[in-house]
């Protein structure tokens, strides 16, 4: 019968509100520990032998990597007498050092009398398995924090496959490789579209069509992505200020009252997420802000501005706008780190809106299961009372590695499938263009129309267009254009 180990058994000793593990540990006829589909299978000699929770806790740590929700709320509820003497048994092992670290800077208590401590610098998320920054050293333990982030406010990212692939494709090199293949025409015309239908793109995925005033607004917005500004509350304030238009929308500052996500339903059942409290988020938000300027400069930037625009959608700073943030602030995020200069962007929101039911899946993995962590009765319409019955830990804590494939994922769709897709249909375009225009003498801006109408029905031009031209284009243009267009479709124009 498989037994609970580890984390699982953490979490069902001290009832913590803490997610399950995604790979929860358990003792299987197995002769070594395997990962499969099940998740951690564990030799019962391997196993730990009794129900001590230091036992547990140090076979996780281990064996199932750095868990910090978990670790959070368990490490404060270990007497630290268990935790001296298993120190005086092995002062030099690692992961009791790294057990007791973490549990003076959980419980706000420190441990008295100690032994020498020796034994190399043990890192506390191991980079074999996790992405990590190059951290800090504690001299007292031996202990090198190397999170993305601080004990205050840290997401993890595991290198799984998926993960290792992406950060291997060299992608914002092959980005700069591809901008600087352009002749300087063709770049701004292929940015000038990058930019608008990135504006259009974020709106969308709110569900909202933009005014004109509102795209422009926007668009302006992400012209400033290559701006180091240093990022804190007044900053952020104005960015969102700028985004909106409604002046009664706008803030000054963060947050001073409980918000909250709501879909279709009605009543406490409509709702679908709630960020943390205002005095939490207060306590986050520097954290967030002092990690997102430094991590592009220390780790992947695809990685950074992934937890970047996520983490930020996750604190909900204002009242309205977050969406559109995170999204600016991934742009943001890769300029920061140098690699995307002379404007150059990656239409990400373009890719996400037909992905959309992939972005909201990766943001309810972490939203639905906070969400039911919190007690919500319905008072009257847009009054609730809210009660948070988990631990803080859950909003300081959060796992990104899906956040971070699928940003990957996008920011890959961005570059190889919209932008490249647009460099060869404004390729074809000219090529139409230049053909055309060298044969027949036809006003331009009626040639640009049936190009453009031509090339979106995969080569011909419809009836319709054909009447409404009739007039001033001759049947030999429009047999011209259709010609120039199926050749240019089919790859063969020009080469």
């Amino acid at each position: 019968m498989a037994t609970a180990l580890g984390y699982e058994f953490l979490r069902d000793t001290f009832r913590l509100s803490a997610f399950p593990p995604a790979r929860p540990a358990r003792v299987r006829p197995v002769t070594r520990v395997v990962t499969d589909a099940q998740g951690l299978a564990v030799p019962r000699a391997v196993a730990p032998t009794t129900n001590d929770p230091l036992d547990h806790l140090l076979f996780a740590l281990k064996h199932e990597g750095t868990n910090l929700p978990i670790l959070a709320e368990a490490l404060p509820r270990l007497d630290p007498k268990t935790l001296w003497a298993a120190l005086r048994r092995s002062p030099t092992g690692a992961y009791i050092r790294i057990a007791c670290y973490l549990w003076e800077q959980f419980s706000g208590r420190t441990l008295e009398d100690l032994p020498s401590i020796g034994g190399p610098t043990a890192a506390l998320f191991d980079p074999h398995r996790y992405v990590t920054a190059p951290g800090a050293r504690n001299a007292r333990w031996r202990v090198r924090f190397n999170g993305l982030g601080s004990l205050g406010y840290c997401a993890t990212v595991e290198r799984t496959p998926t993960v290792q692939a992406a950060m291997a494709s060299d992608l914002l090199g092959r980005a700069q490789t591809f901008a600087a293949s352009l002749n300087p025409v063709l770049r701004e015309r292929a940015l000038a579209w990058a930019y608008l239908h990135e504006t259009e793109s974020s709106f969308a995925i709110e569900r909202e069509a933009p005014s004109a005033d509102k795209a422009r607004t926007f668009t302006r917005l992400l012209h400033q992505a290559r701006d180091s500004h240093s990022l804190s509350e007044t900053y952020l304030a104005a960015l969102q200020s700028s985004v909106l238009t409604n002046p009664l929308d706008r803030a000054a500052a963060y947050r001073t009252s409980q918000n909250w996500l709501r879909g279709p339903l009605r009543g406490a059942a409509g709702i679908t997420y709630i960020p943390p409290p205002p005095a939490l988020l207060a306590e986050l938000m520097p954290e967030w802000c002092a990690w997102t300027e430094e991590a592009p400069l220390v780790i992947d930037p695809v990685v950074a501005a992934s937890i970047a625009s996520f983490g930020f959608v996750f604190l909900h700073p204002f009242l309205d706008g977050n969406g559109r943030l995170s999204r600016f602030l991934f742009h943001q995020t890769l300029c920061r780190s140098g690699r995307m200069t002379d404007g150059w962007l990656l239409p990400v929101s373009v890719a996400m809106k037909k992905h959309e039911g992939d972005y909201l899946a990766v943001l309810q993995a972490y939203s639905r299961p906070l969400t039911e962590r919190w007690a919500v009765r319905w008072i009257d319409e847009g009054q609730y009372e809210m009660t948070f019955q988990g631990s803080f830990a859950l909003y300081r804590y959060w796992d990104a590695t899906d956040c971070v494939a699928f940003g990957y994922r996008m920011a890959e769709q961005a570059l190889e499938g919209e932008l490249r897709a647009e460099v060869d249909y404004l390729n074809r375009y000219d090529r139409i263009i230049q053909a055309v225009g060298a044969r027949f003498d036809v006003r331009g801006s009626d040639l640009a129309t049936l190009v453009v109408a031509c090339l979106d029905q995969g080569g011909r031009i419809s009836k319709n267009r054909r009447r409404q031209f009739a007039a001033h284009v001759s049947e030999e243009v429009f047999t011209a254009i259709e010609a120039c267009a199926q050749e240019a479709l089919m790859g063969t124009a020009g080469e």
